[in-house]
């Protein structure tokens, strides 16, 4: 699934390709991607002009004109592909939308995905997005406003940071790292963090995720054009790298659960509760 630096990328590729530009096709292979019947969609969408293209957390957020939003979640792998007018469309796609100059972009999701027409004044009670965080990557995601977060918060620091109501963007895949660089263990109570492993806490999200960004996001997954970013399992420290060995103590990396989720720890490094 595509987390915060994969959304980052697509979604300034995007606006430098569709900022400006009048939606003049829609077509929709996957009625139950949307939030309404097809016909509205199209009726309401068609002839609307694109401001810009903005990430929050792992969705894709697109203002257009006529007080409208257009939300997109990728899901698990979905691909989002721009098209010039010529271009050879994709095999498989479940959404396509073209622009004035014929240029455009299609959807493919490989498991499950949204694509939401949403009035503005109905952004806020929107089910999946109106409670949706600020991202550690966003100007007011300062550490004196993680702090404000975390006071007088309980429960694992893990099960937080994934809580996308709490931090938004951050998914079972950057957070290995994330815990790995503050040296926290997943199951450690927030309750019982000192003030200096916040900070660190908040310099290893902004350095985990400002380098996967810098990396163009990882390399399974594509950008607008179709290029796949180069965070490759390689840039990982600890993530996915059970039998490894820790790059800051040698000891073997090993994988735990965690409620719901795999998580891959140094059990030197990122010891304790």
């Amino acid at each position: 699934m595509p987390e915060l630096p994969e959304i980052i990328v697509l979604s300034k590729q995007m606006n430098n390709e569709m900022s400006g530009k009048k939606i003049v096709e829609v077509e929709i292979l996957q009625p139950k991607n949307l939030n309404i019947r097809v016909n509205e969609f199209i009726e309401k969408i068609v002839s609307c002009r694109i401001d810009s293209v903005k990430p929050r957390g792992k969705w894709l957020l697109t203002e257009l004109s006529d007080e409208l939003f257009l939300l997109i979640n990728l899901g698990m792998g979905g691909d989002l592909l721009f098209f010039e007018a010529g271009d050879e469309l994709p095999k498989k796609y479940n959404f396509r939308m073209k622009f004035s100059g014929d240029s455009g972009f299609t959807i493919h999701f490989s498991w499950f995905g949204y694509i939401h027409l949403v009035e503005k004044e109905k952004l806020k009670d929107h089910k999946m997005f109106g409670e949706l965080a600020l991202s550690p990557l966003d100007e007011a995601f300062n550490l004196e406003y993680f702090r404000t977060l975390l006071k007088g918060r309980r429960g694992r620091i893990k099960s937080f940071l994934l809580n996308q109501r709490r931090v938004s963007g951050i998914g079972n895949l950057y957070v290995q790292d994330i815990l790995f660089n503050a040296r926290l263990h997943p199951n450690k109570k927030i309750e019982k963090m000192s003030d200096s492993e916040v900070k660190d806490l908040f310099d290893s999200m902004i350095e985990v995720l400002s380098k996967s960004v810098e990396f163009g996001g990882l390399a399974y997954e594509r950008d607008f054009y179709g290029n796949r970013g180069q965070f490759s399992s390689q840039e990982f420290l600890v993530g996915y790298k059970t039998g490894k060995s820790c790059p800051i103590c040698s000891t073997t990396i090993e994988k735990v659960r965690i409620g719901n989720t795999a998580s891959y720890i140094c059990p030197t490094c990122q010891q304790g509760n």
